[in-house]
Protein backbone atom coordinates (compact mmCIF):
# COMPACT_ATOMS: atom_id res chain seq x y z
CA UNK A 1 0.00 0.00 0.00
CA UNK A 2 1.46 3.41 -0.96
CA UNK A 3 2.52 6.00 1.11
CA UNK A 4 2.22 9.79 0.99
CA UNK A 5 6.06 11.13 0.29
CA UNK A 6 7.73 12.66 2.56
CA UNK A 7 7.51 16.16 0.77
CA UNK A 8 3.65 15.85 0.93
CA UNK A 9 3.77 14.97 4.00
CA UNK A 10 5.09 17.92 5.25
CA UNK A 11 3.62 20.66 2.65
CA UNK A 12 0.10 19.16 4.00
CA UNK A 13 1.61 20.01 7.84
CA UNK A 14 2.58 22.98 7.54
CA UNK A 15 -0.89 23.96 5.66
CA UNK A 16 -2.50 22.77 8.87
CA UNK A 17 -0.27 24.42 11.08
CA UNK A 18 -0.68 27.88 9.17
CA UNK A 19 -4.63 27.21 9.15
CA UNK A 20 -4.91 26.96 12.27
CA UNK A 21 -3.02 30.04 13.00
CA UNK A 22 -4.94 31.92 10.43
CA UNK A 23 -8.30 30.35 12.05
CA UNK A 24 -7.33 32.29 15.57
CA UNK A 25 -6.25 35.56 13.67
CA UNK A 26 -9.17 35.62 11.73
CA UNK A 27 -11.55 34.59 14.87
CA UNK A 28 -10.40 37.20 17.01
CA UNK A 29 -10.72 39.91 14.61
CA UNK A 30 -14.80 38.64 13.42
CA UNK A 31 -15.38 38.89 17.34
CA UNK A 32 -14.17 42.19 17.56
CA UNK A 33 -16.08 43.31 14.65
CA UNK A 34 -19.44 42.46 16.97
CA UNK A 35 -22.42 39.32 16.21
CA UNK A 36 -23.14 40.82 12.90
CA UNK A 37 -19.98 39.62 11.56
CA UNK A 38 -19.51 36.66 13.54
CA UNK A 39 -22.39 34.91 13.30
CA UNK A 40 -22.59 34.91 9.52
CA UNK A 41 -18.99 33.62 10.05
CA UNK A 42 -19.37 30.59 12.66
CA UNK A 43 -22.04 29.34 10.22
CA UNK A 44 -19.85 29.36 7.40
CA UNK A 45 -16.87 27.70 9.94
CA UNK A 46 -19.47 24.91 10.55
CA UNK A 47 -20.40 24.21 7.16
CA UNK A 48 -16.68 23.50 5.97
CA UNK A 49 -15.84 21.63 9.24
CA UNK A 50 -18.87 19.76 8.83
CA UNK A 51 -18.33 19.19 5.42
CA UNK A 52 -15.01 17.73 6.02
CA UNK A 53 -15.95 15.53 9.16
CA UNK A 54 -18.85 14.17 6.94
CA UNK A 55 -16.69 13.48 4.09
CA UNK A 56 -14.36 11.28 6.79
CA UNK A 57 -17.01 9.70 8.40
CA UNK A 58 -18.26 8.27 5.47
CA UNK A 59 -14.71 6.65 4.81
CA UNK A 60 -14.55 5.25 8.23
CA UNK A 61 -16.96 2.29 8.88
CA UNK A 62 -15.79 0.65 5.45
CA UNK A 63 -11.88 1.49 6.37
CA UNK A 64 -12.55 0.01 9.89
CA UNK A 65 -14.33 -3.36 8.31
CA UNK A 66 -11.65 -3.69 5.56
CA UNK A 67 -8.30 -3.33 7.27
CA UNK A 68 -9.34 -5.44 10.15
CA UNK A 69 -10.61 -8.15 8.39
CA UNK A 70 -8.06 -8.61 6.70
CA UNK A 71 -5.85 -7.99 9.63
CA UNK A 72 -6.81 -10.73 11.07
CA UNK A 73 -6.97 -12.79 8.04
CA UNK A 74 -3.20 -11.84 7.40
CA UNK A 75 -2.70 -13.03 10.99
CA UNK A 76 -3.82 -16.76 10.15
CA UNK A 77 -5.00 -19.00 13.09
CA UNK A 78 -7.28 -17.57 15.82
CA UNK A 79 -4.25 -18.40 18.50
CA UNK A 80 -2.31 -15.53 17.09
CA UNK A 81 -5.34 -13.60 17.08
CA UNK A 82 -5.63 -14.13 20.61
CA UNK A 83 -2.44 -13.29 21.72
CA UNK A 84 -1.75 -10.40 19.78
CA UNK A 85 -5.24 -9.06 21.27
CA UNK A 86 -4.60 -9.87 24.21
CA UNK A 87 -1.16 -8.25 24.38
CA UNK A 88 -2.74 -4.80 23.09
CA UNK A 89 -5.81 -4.93 25.33
CA UNK A 90 -3.52 -5.06 28.36
CA UNK A 91 -1.18 -2.28 27.17
CA UNK A 92 -4.54 -0.34 27.10
CA UNK A 93 -5.84 -1.23 30.25
CA UNK A 94 -2.36 0.09 31.94
CA UNK A 95 -2.42 3.10 29.67
CA UNK A 96 -6.12 3.79 30.15
CA UNK A 97 -5.58 3.35 34.23
CA UNK A 98 -2.21 5.33 33.89
CA UNK A 99 -4.12 8.46 32.58
CA UNK A 100 -7.18 8.75 34.86
CA UNK A 101 -4.25 8.07 37.73
CA UNK A 102 -2.92 11.04 35.88
CA UNK A 103 -5.48 12.91 35.95
CA UNK A 104 -7.03 11.96 39.48
CA UNK A 105 -3.62 13.15 41.25
CA UNK A 106 -2.96 16.33 39.14
CA UNK A 107 -6.60 17.21 39.85
CA UNK A 108 -5.89 17.06 43.98
CA UNK A 109 -2.54 18.76 43.45
CA UNK A 110 -3.20 21.44 41.09
CA UNK A 111 -6.47 22.16 42.28
CA UNK A 112 -7.91 23.50 39.22
CA UNK A 113 -11.12 24.61 41.02
CA UNK A 114 -9.67 26.85 43.66
CA UNK A 115 -11.14 30.34 42.97
CA UNK A 116 -14.49 29.44 40.95
CA UNK A 117 -17.55 29.98 43.10
CA UNK A 118 -20.82 28.59 41.95
CA UNK A 119 -24.26 28.32 43.54
CA UNK A 120 -25.46 24.74 42.95
CA UNK A 121 -27.98 24.88 40.29
CA UNK A 122 -30.09 22.59 37.32
CA UNK A 123 -28.49 24.64 34.59
CA UNK A 124 -29.21 23.24 31.67
CA UNK A 125 -25.89 22.45 29.20
CA UNK A 126 -27.60 20.33 26.34
CA UNK A 127 -25.99 17.20 26.97
CA UNK A 128 -27.22 13.81 27.14
CA UNK A 129 -28.59 12.46 30.51
CA UNK A 130 -27.93 9.42 31.49
CA UNK A 131 -26.66 6.37 33.84
CA UNK A 132 -23.70 3.92 33.12
CA UNK A 133 -25.68 0.31 33.43
CA UNK A 134 -23.12 -2.31 33.18
CA UNK A 135 -25.43 -4.52 31.60
CA UNK A 136 -26.66 -1.78 28.86
CA UNK A 137 -22.93 -1.86 28.14
CA UNK A 138 -22.26 -5.62 27.65
CA UNK A 139 -25.53 -5.58 25.65
CA UNK A 140 -25.02 -2.47 23.30
CA UNK A 141 -20.97 -4.54 22.52
CA UNK A 142 -22.89 -6.59 20.18
CA UNK A 143 -24.57 -5.17 17.28
CA UNK A 144 -28.33 -6.03 16.16
CA UNK A 145 -27.20 -4.99 12.71
CA UNK A 146 -23.92 -4.45 11.32
CA UNK A 147 -25.45 -2.06 8.62
CA UNK A 148 -27.33 -0.22 11.35
CA UNK A 149 -23.43 0.27 13.33
CA UNK A 150 -21.75 1.47 10.14
CA UNK A 151 -24.48 3.72 9.47
CA UNK A 152 -24.24 5.16 12.81
CA UNK A 153 -20.05 4.38 12.93
CA UNK A 154 -20.06 2.92 15.77
CA UNK A 155 -16.96 1.61 16.02
CA UNK A 156 -16.89 -0.96 19.03
CA UNK A 157 -19.94 -2.61 17.34
CA UNK A 158 -17.86 -2.65 14.07
CA UNK A 159 -15.06 -3.87 15.58
CA UNK A 160 -16.85 -6.68 17.20
CA UNK A 161 -18.56 -8.04 13.88
CA UNK A 162 -15.50 -7.66 11.88
CA UNK A 163 -13.15 -9.94 14.44
CA UNK A 164 -15.88 -12.11 14.45
CA UNK A 165 -16.03 -12.42 10.65
CA UNK A 166 -12.17 -12.49 10.66
CA UNK A 167 -12.15 -15.07 12.66
CA UNK A 168 -14.94 -17.11 10.90
CA UNK A 169 -12.81 -16.95 7.53
CA UNK A 170 -10.86 -19.94 8.24
CA UNK A 171 -13.45 -22.07 9.24
CA UNK A 172 -15.01 -21.90 5.73
CA UNK A 173 -11.69 -23.18 4.07
CA UNK A 174 -9.51 -21.61 1.64
CA UNK A 175 -11.51 -20.84 -1.07
CA UNK A 176 -13.31 -18.03 1.12
CA UNK A 177 -10.48 -16.66 2.28
CA UNK A 178 -8.51 -16.28 -1.27
CA UNK A 179 -12.01 -14.52 -1.96
CA UNK A 180 -12.22 -12.50 0.56
CA UNK A 181 -9.24 -11.04 2.03
CA UNK A 182 -7.92 -9.86 -1.69
CA UNK A 183 -11.21 -7.77 -1.69
CA UNK A 184 -10.91 -6.24 1.58
CA UNK A 185 -6.96 -5.68 0.99
CA UNK A 186 -8.28 -3.66 -1.90
CA UNK A 187 -11.32 -2.07 -0.15
CA UNK A 188 -8.49 -0.72 2.30
CA UNK A 189 -6.87 0.61 -0.28
CA UNK A 190 -9.70 2.38 -2.04
CA UNK A 191 -10.67 3.96 1.44
CA UNK A 192 -6.86 5.30 1.70
CA UNK A 193 -6.85 7.06 -1.66
CA UNK A 194 -10.17 8.37 -0.78
CA UNK A 195 -8.63 9.99 2.04
CA UNK A 196 -5.73 11.25 0.05
CA UNK A 197 -8.25 13.24 -1.30
CA UNK A 198 -10.17 14.35 1.04
CA UNK A 199 -7.23 15.27 3.19
CA UNK A 200 -6.78 18.27 0.53
CA UNK A 201 -9.42 19.85 2.32
CA UNK A 202 -7.94 19.56 5.49
CA UNK A 203 -6.78 23.09 6.12
CA UNK A 204 -9.48 24.38 5.09
CA UNK A 205 -12.13 22.48 7.74
CA UNK A 206 -9.16 23.61 10.54
CA UNK A 207 -9.65 26.98 9.52
CA UNK A 208 -12.95 27.02 9.14
CA UNK A 209 -13.28 24.67 12.84
CA UNK A 210 -10.59 27.21 14.91
CA UNK A 211 -12.25 30.52 13.47
CA UNK A 212 -15.49 29.91 14.32
CA UNK A 213 -14.72 28.52 18.52
CA UNK A 214 -12.89 31.79 18.49
CA UNK A 215 -14.95 34.41 16.62
CA UNK A 216 -17.83 32.79 18.91
CA UNK A 217 -16.06 32.83 22.16
CA UNK A 218 -13.12 35.24 21.92
CA UNK A 219 -9.81 35.77 23.55
CA UNK A 220 -11.93 36.56 26.92
CA UNK A 221 -12.80 33.42 27.58
CA UNK A 222 -8.82 31.86 27.29
CA UNK A 223 -8.40 34.74 29.74
CA UNK A 224 -10.98 33.79 31.91
CA UNK A 225 -9.92 30.08 31.92
CA UNK A 226 -6.50 30.59 31.37
CA UNK A 227 -5.65 28.88 34.63
CA UNK A 228 -7.44 25.80 34.00
CA UNK A 229 -6.34 25.63 30.32
CA UNK A 230 -2.81 25.86 31.31
CA UNK A 231 -3.03 22.96 34.15
CA UNK A 232 -5.10 20.80 31.73
CA UNK A 233 -2.40 20.98 28.83
CA UNK A 234 0.59 20.22 31.52
CA UNK A 235 -1.31 17.04 32.78
CA UNK A 236 -1.31 15.84 29.21
CA UNK A 237 1.54 17.00 29.31
CA UNK A 238 2.95 14.46 31.87
CA UNK A 239 0.80 11.95 30.34
CA UNK A 240 2.65 12.34 27.42
CA UNK A 241 6.03 11.85 28.70
CA UNK A 242 4.42 8.87 30.59
CA UNK A 243 3.37 7.11 27.69
CA UNK A 244 6.49 8.11 25.83
CA UNK A 245 8.60 6.44 28.35
CA UNK A 246 6.31 3.23 28.09
CA UNK A 247 6.92 2.98 24.60
CA UNK A 248 10.21 3.92 25.36
CA UNK A 249 10.69 0.77 27.39
CA UNK A 250 9.63 -1.30 24.04
CA UNK A 251 10.79 0.60 20.99
CA UNK A 252 13.96 1.94 22.16
CA UNK A 253 15.12 5.37 20.51
CA UNK A 254 13.03 4.89 17.89
CA UNK A 255 9.95 6.24 19.65
CA UNK A 256 11.05 9.81 18.64
CA UNK A 257 11.13 8.74 15.49
CA UNK A 258 7.68 7.74 15.82
CA UNK A 259 6.05 10.72 17.80
CA UNK A 260 7.79 12.79 14.61
CA UNK A 261 6.03 10.68 12.19
CA UNK A 262 2.98 11.09 13.75
CA UNK A 263 3.14 14.81 14.07
CA UNK A 264 0.93 15.40 11.51
CA UNK A 265 -2.16 13.73 12.40
CA UNK A 266 -1.66 14.53 15.82
CA UNK A 267 -2.17 18.48 14.49
CA UNK A 268 -5.08 17.24 12.53
CA UNK A 269 -6.63 15.95 16.02
CA UNK A 270 -5.40 18.87 17.50
CA UNK A 271 -6.75 21.24 15.28
CA UNK A 272 -10.42 19.20 14.82
CA UNK A 273 -10.99 17.66 17.78
CA UNK A 274 -12.21 14.54 16.01
CA UNK A 275 -10.50 11.40 16.52
CA UNK A 276 -12.24 9.86 13.31
CA UNK A 277 -10.93 12.80 11.04
CA UNK A 278 -7.82 11.17 11.69
CA UNK A 279 -7.78 7.48 11.94
CA UNK A 280 -7.15 6.81 7.90
CA UNK A 281 -4.31 9.56 7.82
CA UNK A 282 -3.33 7.69 10.87
CA UNK A 283 -2.65 4.50 9.30
CA UNK A 284 -0.79 5.74 5.98
CA UNK A 285 1.61 6.98 8.54
CA UNK A 286 2.37 4.51 10.77
CA UNK A 287 2.27 2.45 7.78
CA UNK A 288 5.35 4.87 6.90
CA UNK A 289 6.92 4.01 10.04
CA UNK A 290 7.07 0.88 9.06
CA UNK A 291 4.21 -0.81 11.14
CA UNK A 292 2.54 -3.22 8.77
CA UNK A 293 -0.99 -3.11 7.65
CA UNK A 294 -2.40 -6.21 8.66
CA UNK A 295 -1.25 -5.13 12.95
CA UNK A 296 -2.18 -1.21 12.32
CA UNK A 297 -5.40 -2.46 10.83
CA UNK A 298 -6.08 -5.05 13.79
CA UNK A 299 -4.87 -2.69 17.04
CA UNK A 300 -5.97 0.67 15.89
CA UNK A 301 -9.90 0.00 15.63
CA UNK A 302 -9.81 -1.94 19.10
CA UNK A 303 -7.66 1.71 20.32
CA UNK A 304 -10.80 3.85 18.91
CA UNK A 305 -12.68 2.06 21.75
CA UNK A 306 -10.96 0.93 24.00
CA UNK A 307 -7.46 3.31 24.49
CA UNK A 308 -8.78 7.01 24.28
CA UNK A 309 -6.01 7.96 26.79
CA UNK A 310 -6.98 11.83 26.64
CA UNK A 311 -10.67 11.17 26.88
CA UNK A 312 -9.99 9.41 30.15
CA UNK A 313 -8.02 11.73 31.68
CA UNK A 314 -10.26 14.21 31.28
CA UNK A 315 -12.89 11.89 33.03
CA UNK A 316 -10.95 12.12 36.39
CA UNK A 317 -9.20 15.42 36.18
CA UNK A 318 -12.93 17.48 35.36
CA UNK A 319 -14.99 15.48 37.75
CA UNK A 320 -12.35 16.50 40.60
CA UNK A 321 -12.62 19.98 38.99
CA UNK A 322 -16.49 20.75 39.27
CA UNK A 323 -16.17 19.00 42.36
CA UNK A 324 -13.61 21.49 43.74
CA UNK A 325 -15.82 24.56 42.61
CA UNK A 326 -18.97 23.54 43.97
CA UNK A 327 -16.96 22.50 47.29
CA UNK A 328 -17.88 18.98 47.69
CA UNK A 329 -15.18 17.07 49.27
CA UNK A 330 -14.39 13.79 47.74
CA UNK A 331 -12.77 10.99 50.18
CA UNK A 332 -9.90 9.06 48.24
CA UNK A 333 -11.84 5.78 48.57
CA UNK A 334 -15.14 7.30 46.52
CA UNK A 335 -12.35 8.88 44.15
CA UNK A 336 -11.18 5.08 43.43
CA UNK A 337 -14.07 3.84 43.22
CA UNK A 338 -14.56 6.17 40.28
CA UNK A 339 -11.99 5.83 38.85
CA UNK A 340 -12.88 1.97 38.13
CA UNK A 341 -16.52 3.15 37.34
CA UNK A 342 -14.74 5.94 35.08
CA UNK A 343 -12.47 2.45 33.24
CA UNK A 344 -15.59 1.10 32.02
CA UNK A 345 -17.67 3.70 31.54
CA UNK A 346 -15.14 5.01 29.31
CA UNK A 347 -14.83 2.36 27.06
CA UNK A 348 -16.25 3.03 23.37
CA UNK A 349 -16.05 6.58 23.63
CA UNK A 350 -17.29 7.79 20.19
CA UNK A 351 -14.34 9.71 18.58
CA UNK A 352 -16.32 12.99 17.48
CA UNK A 353 -16.52 15.81 19.55
CA UNK A 354 -17.84 16.46 23.47
CA UNK A 355 -17.95 12.28 23.20
CA UNK A 356 -16.63 12.30 26.41
CA UNK A 357 -18.84 15.30 28.12
CA UNK A 358 -21.66 13.14 27.47
CA UNK A 359 -19.91 10.22 29.04
CA UNK A 360 -18.76 12.10 32.75
CA UNK A 361 -22.49 13.31 32.54
CA UNK A 362 -23.14 9.77 32.82
CA UNK A 363 -20.80 9.06 35.98
CA UNK A 364 -21.03 12.45 37.36
CA UNK A 365 -24.33 11.85 39.48
CA UNK A 366 -23.50 8.51 40.63
CA UNK A 367 -21.01 10.82 43.07
CA UNK A 368 -23.19 13.37 44.14
CA UNK A 369 -21.68 15.92 41.75
CA UNK A 370 -24.36 18.10 40.10
CA UNK A 371 -23.90 17.75 35.95
CA UNK A 372 -24.93 21.34 36.35
CA UNK A 373 -21.30 21.79 36.47
CA UNK A 374 -20.67 20.96 33.16
CA UNK A 375 -21.94 23.89 32.09
CA UNK A 376 -18.30 25.94 33.35
CA UNK A 377 -16.57 23.30 30.97
CA UNK A 378 -19.01 23.96 27.77
CA UNK A 379 -17.51 26.88 26.61
CA UNK A 380 -13.83 25.91 26.48
CA UNK A 381 -14.42 22.57 26.12
CA UNK A 382 -13.33 22.74 22.39
CA UNK A 383 -10.03 23.77 23.40
CA UNK A 384 -10.06 21.11 26.14
CA UNK A 385 -11.34 18.62 23.02
CA UNK A 386 -8.43 19.47 20.94
CA UNK A 387 -5.97 18.37 23.53
CA UNK A 388 -7.87 15.63 24.31
CA UNK A 389 -7.73 13.88 20.86
CA UNK A 390 -4.30 14.86 20.03
CA UNK A 391 -3.39 12.56 22.87
CA UNK A 392 -5.77 10.06 21.91
CA UNK A 393 -3.90 9.71 18.49
CA UNK A 394 -0.60 9.58 20.14
CA UNK A 395 -1.88 6.65 22.37
CA UNK A 396 -2.72 4.56 19.44
CA UNK A 397 0.17 5.46 17.58
CA UNK A 398 2.50 4.36 20.09
CA UNK A 399 0.01 1.08 20.84
CA UNK A 400 0.27 -0.23 17.23
CA UNK A 401 4.16 -0.02 16.53
CA UNK A 402 4.37 -1.37 20.40
CA UNK A 403 2.02 -4.11 18.96
CA UNK A 404 3.78 -4.86 16.22
CA UNK A 405 7.38 -4.89 17.50
CA UNK A 406 6.02 -7.58 20.34
CA UNK A 407 5.31 -9.20 17.14
CA UNK A 408 8.57 -8.78 15.33
CA UNK A 409 7.38 -7.17 12.21
CA UNK A 410 8.19 -3.69 12.78
CA UNK A 411 9.98 -2.42 9.69
CA UNK A 412 12.73 -0.06 9.84
CA UNK A 413 11.98 2.23 7.31
CA UNK A 414 14.24 5.10 6.35
CA UNK A 415 11.31 7.40 4.63
CA UNK A 416 10.53 7.26 8.59
CA UNK A 417 14.09 8.13 9.87
CA UNK A 418 14.39 11.02 7.81
CA UNK A 419 11.42 13.15 8.58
Amino acid sequence: MAVPSKHNASRRTRAIVVALLLGVVVGLGLHMAGPAAYEPASRCASLLTGLFLRLVRMIIAPLVFATLVSGIGSLGDGAQVLRIGGRILLWFVVASFLSLLTGLVAANLLQPGAGFTMPLSAANTGLAQAHFDPVEFVLHVVPTSIFDAMGRNDILQIVVFSVLFGLALPAVGKGAQRMILPWTGELARIMLRMTDMVMYVAPIAVFGSVMGSVAHSGAGILGTFGLFLCKFYATLGVLWALLTAMTFCVLGRRVFVLARTLLQPILLGFATASSESVYPLLVERLEQFGVPDRISGFVLPLGYSFNLDGSVLFQSFGALFIAQVYGIHMPLGQQVAMVLVMMLSSKGIAGVPRAALVTLAAVMPQFGLPEAGLALILGIDHFLDMARTATNVLGNGYAAAVAARWEGVLENRQLAEGE
